[in-house]
């Protein structure tokens, strides 16, 4: 078993990465600017506690992340704790498509690879597409709208769940590189994920597609926040759904 590190340990997709690690018998630290149980401290925009967080530490997962120009500030702090250290492995979280989609969140998500795979820290990164509960968000936040506003473009949603399976696999497992993108089970356009919430929120607003101009819409049209392989995920965004509107 590892003595593992977790930056974002308390937020959407780490704290059931945290829970799965552990359950896997795994000492596992959760990096956070806060003290309290089970919190290491330290702050990755500042810089500060980092190298005292990574000591006697075998592998970290960095699941943390930022708006702007501070993810890439929070990666490069990291990696500049990790190379005194003798960390083995380090993991990074990424998305699907960063390198086709014109977004400034996913040129700083990209830079952030960059940093990684540039470094001469041994290290896997995972591409995932969407989470479900995003998607949920998303189309939770137009809840005082008289419809529904989808983009005409197919997502692939995954359970939040099983990203973090994926993770606490790869944390177990020697340092790979750049690994295979994972994604949910379906294919589905983002008017058919909505209609879908609608019926499982027991709205019947209309669900109106919008295309857009720009080139980060029509990477999207193309494909680009899609996997090429076959589906890792098994939770589908009806099932997803079924569970949080229980």
């Amino acid at each position: 078993m590892r003595t593992i590190l977790v930056t974002g340990g308390t937020g959407t997709l780490g704290r059931p990465t945290v829970a799965q690690l552990r359950a896997a018998g795994h000492d596992v630290r959760v990096l956070s600017r806060r003290r309290g149980p089970g919190l290491t401290t330290g702050d990755l925009t500042k810089g500060t506690g980092l190298r005292e967080a990574v000591s006697g530490v075998d592998t970290v997962l960095h699941l943390a992340t930022s708006l702007g120009r501070a993810d890439v500030t929070q990666t490069q702090h990291l990696i500049d704790s990790l190379r005194p250290s003798g960390v083995e492995h380090l993991i990074l979280i990424s998305i699907v498509g960063i390198d086709r989609i014109p977004l400034p969140y996913y040129r700083h998500k990209l830079e952030s690879e960059r940093l990684v795979t540039n470094s001469s820290i041994p290290y896997s990164v995972l591409r995932a597409t969407q989470f479900h509960n995003l998607v949920d968000q998303v189309l939770t936040a137009q809840r005082f709208l008289p419809l529904l506003l989808a983009p005409a473009v197919r997502l692939q949603p995954i359970a939040v769940d099983e990203v973090a399976s994926r993770l606490t696999e790869l944390a177990a497992a020697p340092p790979a590189g750049r690994v295979e993108d994972i994604g949910g089970p379906e294919q589905q356009s983002v008017p058919d994920l909505a209609r879908l919430w609608r019926q499982a929120a027991g709205s019947r607003r209309p669900v109106v597609p919008l295309r857009l101009p720009g080139k980060a819409f029509r990477a999207y049209a193309d494909g680009a926040a899609l996997t090429s392989g076959a589906a890792y995920g098994q939770k589908t965004f009806t099932e997803y759904l079924a569970e949080v509107t229980k």
